[in-house]
């Protein structure tokens, strides 16, 4: 049974004109159905006779005369009544929908005959039916307003946890990279000092050979080589490094180191960049070339002391 018979029985009108009605106007509406039904009620009668005759039990008969002394004596049931609610229904079919509906149980047969409804109670029927209609509407908006806010605050839950989430990711990777990086810079300052010990053992272990080998050195006469000698017994050159920035340092080097050891020095101390560098004397100007590295200092006219500058590479 659909919901437009479903509501049009439960308003009172019986269940037969309401499928005829529907059948008949091929609608759905609540509203066009009652309306046919309500102009159509002088036809519905003869339609409604057999029905009356299908549902309210007859008594049996045997002869003429039992049905006239029956008819005399026992009264016609017109309706039936649901004695727990007190509702009358002409037909089985609003008997047993009323019964699902309700859970109503005890029926019986009534003389009291189904009146129509007015047309104030069936504009009341009808306000109800719109009430109703109503009420379920409001109920559907509460229920899917209430659904769409839940997804609402379970949509920004999820964002927060996912906020949260590639936060922490972030801080984890910057942590790593922290730790990354101060493993590199003590790998750094570790393979730095490696090569400042090498350089100090070096300049160390030349100073040693240079002074046991001097004593054997024979001298030469101090009227004919004393000026030549002078270059030749210097064993440190003392340098002044003025690098680009302005700053100066000062470095011991053995005389026989080459002028690389000093490069190497400026590399690992300078405090003006990491940009290639040449090295050049201002008096007497001089600049030296790749050959000039792998000479000894003294060699290259810079002991007992001098002063190099840093400039950049043109």
């Amino acid at each position: 049974m659909s919901s437009v018979i479903n509501t049009l029985v439960d308003m009172g009108f019986p269940a037969a004109r309401v499928a005829l009605a529907v059948a008949k106007t091929g609608s759905q509406d609540v509203q066009t159905v009652m309306d046919w039904i309500l102009s159509h009620e002088e036809d519905l009668d003869n339609v409604e006779a057999p029905v009356q005759s299908n549902t309210i039990a007859e008594p049996s008969s045997t002869n003429s005369s039992e049905i006239v002394s029956d008819e005399s004596s026992t009264p016609i049931a017109k309706s039936i009544k649901c004695d727990d609610c007190g509702k009358l229904f002409k037909t089985n079919e609003e008997v047993e929908f009323h019964a699902s509906k309700s859970g109503h149980e005890n029926f019986s047969e009534s003389t009291e005959e189904k009146r129509p409804l007015t047309e104030e109670e069936k504009k009341e029927q009808l306000a109800k039916i719109e009430a109703k209609l109503r009420q379920r509407r409001l109920d559907r908006e509460a229920k899917e307003k209430e659904e769409a806010l839940l997804r609402e605050k379970a949509r920004i839950k999820s964002g927060k946890e996912l906020l949260e989430a590639k936060k922490k990711h972030e801080e984890m990777e910057m942590k790593k990279l922290v730790e990354q990086r101060k493993r590199e810079k003590e790998e750094e300052r570790l393979a730095r000092q490696r090569v400042k010990d090498q350089i100090e053992a070096d300049k160390l272990a030349r100073k040693a050979k240079f002074e046991g080998a001097a004593p054997k050195e024979t001298p030469s006469p101090p009227q004919v080589n004393i000026e030549k000698k002078v270059p030749q017994s210097y064993s440190e050159v003392k340098l002044q490094i003025r690098l680009i920035d302005g700053k100066t340092l000062v470095q011991n080097f053995g005389a026989k180191e080459p002028l690389s050891a000093v490069r190497l020095y400026i590399e690992m101390n300078r405090t003006d960049g990491e940009e290639p560098f040449k090295l050049m004397t201002s008096f007497p100007k001089k600049i030296f070339v790749n050959e000039d590295y792998d000479k000894p200092l003294d060699t290259l006219g810079l002991a007992p002391a001098a002063t190099l500058i840093v400039s950049k590479m043109v």
